[in-house]
């Protein structure tokens, strides 16, 4: 009889049903049934209290138009106000995230029961923004990566999402200092292909570990 019983489904919106399960075990992400990126965006706004969406037929800057669908890496900077807005499309303010060397850097932590555990600077060229590649990675602690009121907020968003486990792409704009969570992964893989093999091990054994007394805990509850 299953300790833990986990709704690995990649598709954007999901209406699975909870299985049923003997009493005490622990069910994952069943309650997470939303990744679309108006839903992520309305998520971290209430985690956050400051928005991330846009409107974009009155946005007066540059804004990144991107599909609500779930690994689509289709984003495109475009200038505001619009005049007209693409069904299916979604609306956000654009963060400059860049770094040294003409490179952009994304946050990404994994989650195991709503709370951060690793956290992967995923970095890449500037040109390469919206592109599901890295030119480096490094493996990073939740602590060094984000302050303690940060950590909080993450842990607001995934639990307004209901994601228990997961990988939540975070950026850091370099004008304001503030952090944005732009999406959400539901069916993370683990360790991105560019993490040296050491990294992706002590990241693997983390993830491992934080599970495991995930599955304890829901052992020795009611």
């Amino acid at each position: 009889i299953a300790d833990i019983v986990m709704q690995f489904d990649d598709t954007t919106k999901t209406d699975n049903p909870p299985p049923n399960v003997r009493p005490g075990a622990r069910l994952v992400n069943f309650k997470c049934q939303d990744v679309s990126k108006s839903r992520v965006a309305a998520a971290f706004e209430k985690a956050a209290g400051y928005a991330l969406s846009v409107d974009p037929l009155t946005h007066a800057d540059t804004m990144v138009e991107k599909s609500e669908e779930n690994g689509a890496h289709d984003g495109r900077i475009l200038q505001g106000p619009l005049i007209s807005v693409v069904p299916g499309k979604t609306y956000q303010r654009l963060i400059d995230n860049e770094i040294d060397g003409g490179r952009i850097e994304d946050l990404r932590c994994c989650v195991v029961g709503g709370t951060p555990i690793v956290v992967f600077r995923k970095r890449r060229p500037l040109n390469q923004r919206f592109a599901n590649m890295n030119t480096e990675v490094i493996l990073d602690e939740p602590r060094n990566a984000y302050s303690a009121d940060e950590i909080a907020v993450i842990e607001r968003f995934a639990s307004e999402l209901g994601l228990d486990w997961g990988g939540i792409d975070v950026l850091r704009d370099r004008k304001t200092g503030r952090i944005y969570i732009v999406d959400a992964n539901k069916t993370d893989m683990g360790p991105p292909i560019s993490l040296k093999l050491g990294g992706k091990l002590r990241a693997t054994r983390r993830m491992a570990h934080a599970f495991r007394v995930l599955s304890v805990f829901s052992r020795s509850g009611p």
